[in-house]
């Protein structure tokens, strides 16, 4: 009733409620207790179909027709006679028969038996599995039905930016030297000042660009410094940039691009390494944790990816690229055939991890895989964690997402 016209609620706002009453129970209460913050006009709108909704169950249960109680309380015979004379005069007098019934009352249709989410046919990636771990009604929003589109931000537009800036400088610094320090500050300022140029619509205002370009500019002076420092330490080359990575587990297919493999000089291992722009792991020990939980495969996935190359694989990276206001601390983690365990301090950057746990989250990509080929999932649970809301660009649209932690405990 509340989605239909009669009601006075307005379409998108009746279709929520009624989303939101499969969840909550009883719809009445629902709106009682305000489960939707609306304006003034639709909040008067659906407390007065709630009142009137109150009544028809109340006169209904005293014996009274329902089709006569609903009908009077929603004033619905007025309306339709009204209507119906007028499209009589319209006819020359004739009374329309819309008159004579406002309603009609039918029984309420069976419901559809549940039937699985059609099978994912297409690729695999590291970061659409990261997404269904962190929420899998996510995944369903973005991937399974793109029922609502993002339109992207100015934050995927730095990072976008600054991945451009870093590929074309190590393109021509392949081999770090301290002997060209000035040379490469130059080169990295007008290559971060023409990535983001070439990304200048991502923005929405200019101050907004100018800001993220000021930035930019700060944290790659700082990403410079690591660089001479960490090729003085231990010489490295640049062997690719955005490198393709394509594996295949068990018939899966899955794609992606690793933003940089070097090669180290001394002992020829490998090492892959991956640049974030925003939120990442703080110690090594808290990234392991991670791969442990099946909460990241994105490094995983490039070890396996690299190794089923050829490649001998000894290192695996993340950069931190977010703060200009902090040194490059990047998160290294040593490939070991064991788990090396914790390392000895908590908030260590540099640490290890085996080719076990590595396997594990190998087993588990293809279990998910699976999982999401199979066409059986009926429901995908929200997460939570009402942090992964934060920035979610289907929160609006999940009428099931955990509360804000500010509210978790309020009453």
């Amino acid at each position: 009733m509340i989605r239909s016209s009669c009601s006075g609620v307005p379409h998108d706002i009746g279709a929520a409620y009624a989303t939101l009453a499969t969840r909550t129970g009883n719809l009445l209460d629902a709106i009682d207790a305000g489960l939707l913050a609306l304006p003034m006009p639709e909040r008067d709108s659906v407390l007065l179909f709630a009142a009137r909704s109150r009544k028809v169950r109340s006169s209904a249960s005293e014996g009274e027709g329902l089709h006569a109680v609903i009908a009077t309380t929603f004033a619905l015979n007025e309306g339709s006679a009204k209507h119906g004379l007028q499209r009589g005069a319209a006819r020359g007098g004739e009374r329309s028969d819309e008159s004579k019934a406002a309603i009609e009352l039918v029984e309420a249709p069976a419901a559809e038996p549940l039937r699985g989410v059609p099978a994912w046919e297409k690729h695999f990636s590291a970061s659409a599995l990261n997404t269904y771990a962190e929420c899998a009604r996510k995944w369903f929003y973005r991937y399974a039905c793109a029922a609502v589109e993002d339109p992207g931000s100015a934050a995927s537009a730095y990072g976008t930016a600054f991945h451009l800036a870093l590929e074309d400088f190590h393109g021509e610094f392949p081999r770090p030297n301290s002997n060209d320090s000035a040379v490469m500050r130059s080169r990295m300022r007008e290559c971060v000042t023409w990535a983001f140029q070439r990304n200048r619509n991502g923005f929405e205002t200019q101050v907004e660009f100018e800001l993220a370009v000021r930035r930019a500019q700060r944290t790659s002076q700082r990403y410079v410094d690591w660089l001479l420092a960490q090729a003085k330490e231990a010489p490295f080359e640049v062997l690719g940039r955005e490198v393709a990575a394509n594996l295949d587990l068990d018939g899966r297919p899955f794609v992606g691009y690793i933003d940089r493999l070097d090669r180290d000089e001394r002992s020829g291992g490998v090492g892959v390494v991956d640049y974030k722009t925003g939120s990442i792991a703080t110690s090594a020990d808290e990234y392991c944790e991670r791969v442990r939980r099946f909460q990241d495969f994105q490094l995983p996935f490039y070890y396996w990816a690299r190794t089923g190359a050829g490649d001998r694989v000894t290192r695996l990276v993340l950069i931190p690229l977010k703060d200009a206001l902090l040194d490059v601390r990047p998160i290294v983690l040593e490939v070991s055939p064991r788990a090396p365990g914790p390392s000895r301090k908590k908030d260590d950057a540099c640490g290890g991890i085996g080719v076990d746990e590595l396997e594990g989250s190998r087993a588990r990509m293809i279990e998910l895989s699976d999982e999401l080929s199979s066409g059986s999932i009926q429901h995908f649970e929200t997460t939570s964690n009402p942090v992964a809301c934060t920035y979610c660009a289907y929160a609006t649209s999940c009428a099931a997402r955990p509360p804000a932690e500010a509210r978790r405990f309020g009453s």
